[in-house]
């Protein structure tokens, strides 16, 4: 099977091919492939990526970050416009300056038009100002959460922008809540400019957060299928002629030519210090968005898996010992090996063999 990424650019112009079968088929139709494809500085936008059905799960997963991504520059402009105070014209024109530097993009580019956009029915106003807030799916970014879940990787961002849909599809109990549902009637004063200067970087960083969770998915479910999916090839990919298609995948695909076993985008040195030089603005963005009311799910979800990531010591030595109290699960210790068991109160007994109680552990 193959994925293909591109919609109605993409057919005219060239898509970006994500094939998955046998390799001696694969080798019988490359030239034709190769040809149909988007164009990218280093070539051709398809490449084979291993046995059956590793293509269609690129492609799946490629949705899912498409989902995040278009999210988390939703939100930008929600702040934009409801915190900034910004027109359509005004933000058309960031965006198109963002698409100018670090942020170029598809997505990006696209949505500098959409706002700029005069309403073609009805001659005022922009399109975009009468465009109903639910949005549609498909249901790859369901199967990309799902498949997430199955394999035990975090996909927050991912997540976030999948459970947004959701809700603006209530939008008739959304109409009604915000009736009875209050929020903070001020909204922080800060600097116009801190804020659009906040939000670029903060896109930028999160950007890089959902790329890491759905390149995560893959390779777990390429490590857990002997599928052997090159991740610098599926960035190779995604440069042109699909959806995701950005600036950002250069570096991507760079930092995971470097090293195959990079564990997460996050740590590439390159990354690493981009991200370190951009969180206080992250942190901001999202500080103000909590304040002023406005919902900023997926940039705050990857904040979180980002803040979650760096940390050596996490709280789950708590919600370990919670799961011993109630259900004997056990729990491994600081200072020595094997599976402990406290008899926490005088109510708890003991449980026998000890490692059974590990038994089912995903």
């Amino acid at each position: 099977g193959m994925g293909i990424s591109g919609g109605e650019e993409g057919a005219r112009n060239g898509p970006s091919l994500m094939p998955g079968g046998p390799r001696e088929a694969y080798d019988l139709l490359e030239p034709i492939l190769s040809k149909c494809a988007a164009q990218v500085s280093d070539g051709s936008c398809a490449a084979y990526l291993g046995p059956i059905g590793s293509g269609n799960y690129v492609k799946m997963v490629h949705n899912g970050i498409e989902y995040g991504d278009m999210q988390l520059i939703a939100e930008v402009y929600d702040v934009l416009k409801k915190v900034v105070g910004m027109g359509n014209d005004e933000m058309a024109k960031t965006f198109a300056k963002w698409n100018d530097g670090e942020l170029e993009s598809y997505l990006v580019e696209i949505t500098a038009k959409i706002l700029a956009k005069p309403d073609d029915i009805t001659g005022e106003g922009y399109v975009i100002d009468y465009v109903l807030d639910k949005t549609g799916m498909k249901g790859t970014g369901r199967w990309t959460v799902q498949e997430a879940a199955e394999r035990s990787v975090a996909a927050p961002t991912i997540a976030a922008a999948l459970d947004t849909r959701y809700i603006s599809a209530r939008k008739d109990e959304r109409v009604k809540a915000s009736a009875v549902l209050q929020g903070p009637k001020e909204t922080p004063n800060v600097s116009k400019f801190q804020i659009v200067e906040d939000l670029q970087n903060a896109l930028y960083a999160a950007k890089v957060c959902s790329y890491a969770q759905g390149l995560g998915i893959i390779k777990s479910a390429s490590d857990a299928e002997g599928w052997d999916v090159d991740l610098s090839s599926c960035a190779k990919l995604w440069k042109g002629g699909c959806i995701i298609r950005a600036k950002l995948l250069d570096k991507i695909q760079a930092a995971l030519a470097a090293d195959r076993e990079l564990p997460n985008l996050m740590v590439d040195p390159g990354f690493a210090s981009e991200i370190n030089d951009r969180h206080m603005s992250w942190r901001r963005i999202v500080t103000l968005c909590v304040a002023s009311g406005v919902p900023c799910p997926a940039l705050c979800a990857s904040l979180n898996y980002y803040d979650a990531y760096r940390r050596e010591s996490l709280p789950a030595n708590l919600t370990q010992a919670q799961r011993d109290f109630f259900g004997g699960h056990t729990y491994e210790r600081t200072d020595r090996e094997g599976p402990f068991h406290c008899a926490w109160t005088d109510a708890h007994k003991g449980i026998g063999d000890i490692s059974a109680r590990t038994a089912g552990e995903l």
